[in-house]
């Protein structure tokens, strides 16, 4: 009887044993899958946004940037000045081109020839940044609908920074057209080579022009 006992209490134990090493490895399993599952979603969604943060110039995509072109008659003279938008997350062009207009997806004077990249990493005390990017950049475009367009002080310029006011960008609500002409002239890249000749190939023609004409009379 004490046999047989022994005998039963040792099959209990490893009947027990295996039963909780079957139940662990199952739930390691499950932990793995569930970690796996986790891991490749964060990569897919980091791979998507690395994808939407892609400059894309053919189709004039310039993510979370602020984006420039040349004025006729005025860049060519002074060609620091010129016409400027803001860009949503995805890419798409907002600028205020006119009294009460802001077009989106089209430049009002052409495609743009520079841009200067931002980080929504630099909105503070939020937590859905590129949502907070683009409400201010959809914010600002519906106030200056209802403005008039004025060249010297209220313009293209003032309405960037009126969206990156109220995003409060890098923790300023001090943003303003003079601010952002001098930021993007310094700071700004060009698209391409093109985006370099139309910005300043009209200058260097004027200025060789005034050259030659001046060394020919005197």
């Amino acid at each position: 009887m004490t046999q047989s006992s022994e005998c039963e209490s040792s099959d209990f134990n490893i009947n027990k044993l295996a039963s909780n090493y079957s139940n662990k490895k199952n739930t390691l399993e499950k932990n793995t899958s569930i970690e796996m599952d986790k891991m490749s979603q964060e990569l897919i969604s980091s791979i998507k946004v690395s994808k939407e943060n892609q400059i894309d110039a053919v189709n004039n995509r310039f993510p979370c940037c602020v984006v420039w072109t040349p004025l006729p008659i005025i860049t060519w003279f002074l060609p620091f000045i010129g016409h400027m938008g803001i860009c949503y997350t995805n890419g798409v062009i907002r600028d205020f081109a006119g009294p009460y207009f802001v077009s989106e997806d089209r430049m009002g004077f052409g495609i743009p020839t520079r841009y200067w990249r931002l980080s929504v990493d630099k909105i503070p005390f939020v937590q859905n940044k590129r949502e907070t990017w683009d409400r201010a950049v959809k914010e600002a475009s519906e106030e200056y609908k209802k403005r008039m367009h004025n060249l010297f002080c209220d313009n293209c310029h003032s309405h960037v920074a009126y969206a990156l006011n109220l995003m409060n960008y890098d923790n300023s609500s001090s943003w303003n057209m003079v601010k952002l002409c001098f930021l993007m002239f310094f700071k700004g890249s060009f698209v391409n080579f093109g985006g370099f000749l139309k910005t300043w190939l009209p200058f260097m023609v004027i200025i060789g022009t005034i050259t030659l004409i001046k060394s020919s009379f005197f």
